[in-house]
């Protein structure tokens, strides 16, 4: 199993004929990715790359498809309207790559999704995958091995090298999820602690935070009490000045608790094993499943 997503996944790529759409929905194509149609106003009757059928709306889509999942790569100013047809429209599952969507769209687009049978992850994430199964969003599918591993992370490019390290290690990944830094996501770390929890295939989780927010610190709260499989925690800013934002738009540190010193004392105090380096992960993961199967 996985989580979320998997070779049966049925995807329409919203913006599928944008120079980042197209480049994008043919790598994910080659990884084995079902993309059914795509998504232009306009150019609806049109196809692309391999014989992809365009429409002009997400529910245009689904209706011919039975689409289960959309992928979104438009520019940010139309971002949250294209997240809003696709929740319209009842996809289940909703991916939004890009990046600097105003705040006050994302307070929109959340009030929507909280009223909906809709999941977002994202916006301004790598995407997801299930390794040697599905891939939506823009990360490498060549550096995944399949296993026993589920990743979460803030950060983009953690996740590529979190997932780099458990190979290292002889480690492979069930599913690996970026769930984006922005200030209003759609799918946060406790949400996706409970999925790996419930996935049987997945023995251990890899958390990747960052500093700013208390997102990190909730999660780790909440894993003490509901996760019964082992997890390893990295926080991404450790030498941050504070009140400079670093990189993603919740990465702030106003004090207090936010800071990546605090964050990493209450994950280990959580029963977290955290580490100090991102080059740890995979070590400390191995050493974690062997703690597991011994006890």
């Amino acid at each position: 199993m996985s989580i979320l997503v998997n070779k049966d996944t049925k995807v329409v790529v919203q913006g599928i004929t944008g120079s980042e759409g197209t480049f994008h929905s043919e790598q994910m194509i080659e990884y084995g990715t079902n993309i059914v149609a795509g998504v232009t106003p306009g150019k609806g009757g049109d196809t692309v790359l391999h014989n992809i059928p365009i429409y002009n709306s997400v529910k245009e889509a689904r209706d011919n498809h039975n689409v289960n999942a959309s992928i979104i790569f438009v520019p940010p100013r139309f971002a949250a309207g294209a997240m809003i047809e696709s929740i319209e429209s009842g996809i289940e599952l909703i991916i939004c790559i890009s990046e600097g969507i105003p705040i006050r769209d994302m307070v929109k687009v959340k009030h929507m999704l909280d009223n909906s049978n809709s999941r977002l992850i994202g916006p301004n994430c790598p995407g997801i995958i299930t390794v040697d199964e599905c891939k939506l969003g823009i990360m490498p599918g060549f550096i995944c091995k399949k296993g026993n591993v589920g990743v979460i992370s803030k950060s983009g490019t953690l996740t590529y090298e979190a997932i780099d390290q458990l190979v290292k290690n002889g480690l492979g990944q069930t599913t690996a999820l970026g769930i984006g830094g922005d200030p209003i996501i759609g799918t946060d770390m406790i949400a996706a602690l409970e999925l790996f929890e419930n996935d049987p295939e997945t023995d251990g989780i890899v958390m990747i935070g960052e500093i700013g927010g208390q997102m990190e610190n909730e999660a780790a709260q909440w894993a003490k009490e509901n996760i019964s499989k082992p997890i390893v925690g990295f926080i991404a800013g450790q030498t941050a000045p504070e009140g400079r934002r670093m990189g993603h738009a919740g990465a702030i540190v106003s004090g207090g608790d936010d800071t990546a010193e605090a964050k990493m004392k209450i994950m280990a105090e959580c029963g977290i094993e955290v580490c100090e380096s991102v080059a740890e992960i995979g070590k400390k993961m191995k050493e974690a499943l062997k703690k597991g199967e011994i006890n």
